[in-house]
């Protein structure tokens, strides 16, 4: 088995999130409000209303609720599955109706370049109160078009192995993502179609048998496609696995909750929530490293609430806000002093999903452009319907 090679800028920003932000608690809340002043008086005097499009399956109520009494302003928001709904909507026309929504971080340039997003301000954002080890990461930059800041961090998690612990055990540095096709699993798999296939990738990457390094697949087209085509073809040998597929929080959760599955490669928030149920749910970071996100907040060309959408942001990259928001997700905080005040839950979880070198070996998803993403749906449908 090789050792991926990581960039320099990535590995050095998961290791900034393992020992600061993470895993210590270096500092109280208070003390981070007081090297960290968040509160822009003229951010927060107005009032009025905010149209948010972002992910479904989420309780975001209590932290709407705290915006609405620090500010006034009131959240209209509409949930989609998945961030395709979203950019399907803006490029219906929805953009005009909305003023802000949660892509991740590596869509981000593909929403530039379908002309749905404007630049934020960066001086009405506070961009002073976010963790420098995210804001200076390689995911956050890909929030960064011709010298303008397009997206603003929100939240950060990651997609890894999920099992039921009753029937399964898995230990770190043993898992592998090739412990999904495993026999003794067949029929009780779960996957989302495109990000399945990132799996195998590097599973097959991390065996000698690619054609090239997985991450020349978001490079041009020639070394996606092949690349890709020695997936697929891996993909489809392995299809009788899936149970079910899922597309957001609530199929990922159905397909543990009561479709019988007891192994997937899913998000780190379906397996905190069903832990909070009280299901036998673990959730481990494989040794060829979980696939990391980061959620970031654009502002749509057409919105009309652009002061109020300058007052979100702000919050958000203050300890209060952060954590409100990552509370809501069960994901990570960004702001400065955000994780200290973490829940205990929290953080057990991720010490328990991430234990030794595991954080140093987060994989980063690159930017997905738009010819990646056609080119990456073509794959994934002809994966589901094969």
């Amino acid at each position: 088995m090789k050792k991926r090679d990581v960039t320099h800028s990535t590995a050095a920003s998961a290791r900034a999130f393992s020992r600061r932000l993470l895993l210590k608690t270096t500092a109280t809340l208070g003390a981070a409000a007081v090297t960290a002043p968040w509160l822009v008086r003229d951010a927060f005097s107005s009032s009025g209303q905010l149209n948010f499009i972002g992910w479904a399956g989420y309780d975001f109520k209590p932290a709407f609720e705290a915006f609405h009494k620090k500010t006034g302003i009131k959240i209209n928001f509409n949930e989609q599955p998945d961030q395709d709904a979203m950019a399907a909507q803006a490029k219906a026309g929805g953009s005009d109706t909305f003023d802000i929504s949660e892509p991740t971080a590596d869509r981000v340039r593909n929403w530039v370049e379908q002309g749905f997003i404007q630049p934020w301000h960066t001086a009405k954002i506070n961009l002073d109160g976010v963790e420098p080890g995210i804001m200076n990461g390689s995911a956050a930059k890909q929030g960064e078009v011709d010298g303008k800041l397009y997206a603003s961090p929100s939240v950060w998690g990651t997609e890894a192995l999920m099992f039921n612990t009753d029937e399964i055990k898995l230990e770190y540095p043993q898992a592998s993502l090739g412990d999904l096709w495993q026999d003794q699993y067949a029929g009780k798999v779960t996957l989302r179609a495109h990000s399945g296939l990132m799996a195998i990738g590097r599973w097959l990457e991390a065996e000698g048998k690619l054609p090239k390094p997985y991450d020349d697949s978001f490079k041009d087209e020639a070394s996606m496609v092949a690349n890709y085509d020695a997936i697929l073809k891996k993909a489809i040998e392995l299809k009788s696995h899936i149970a079910q597929w899922w597309k957001d929080e609530n199929s990922a959760q159905g397909a543990f909750r009561t479709n019988g599955c007891v192994i997937g490669q899913c998000w780190d928030t379906s397996a905190q929530a069903l832990q909070k149920e009280g299901l036998p749910v673990g959730y481990i970071s494989p040794k060829e490293g979980a696939a990391a996100w980061l959620q970031e907040f654009v502002l749509f060309k057409k919105a009309k609430n652009v002061a109020q959408a300058e007052a979100w942001i702000s919050w958000i990259n203050s300890p209060e806000g952060s954590l409100a928001w990552a509370i809501a997700w069960s994901g990570n905080p960004v702001a400065k002093g955000g994780a200290d005040a973490a829940p205990e839950s929290q953080k057990k979880f991720l010490k328990a999903a991430f234990p030794g070198d595991a954080l140093n070996k987060l994989w980063w998803w690159p930017e997905q452009t738009t010819w990646f993403v056609s080119k990456r749906n073509e794959y994934a449908d002809r994966f589901m319907s094969a």
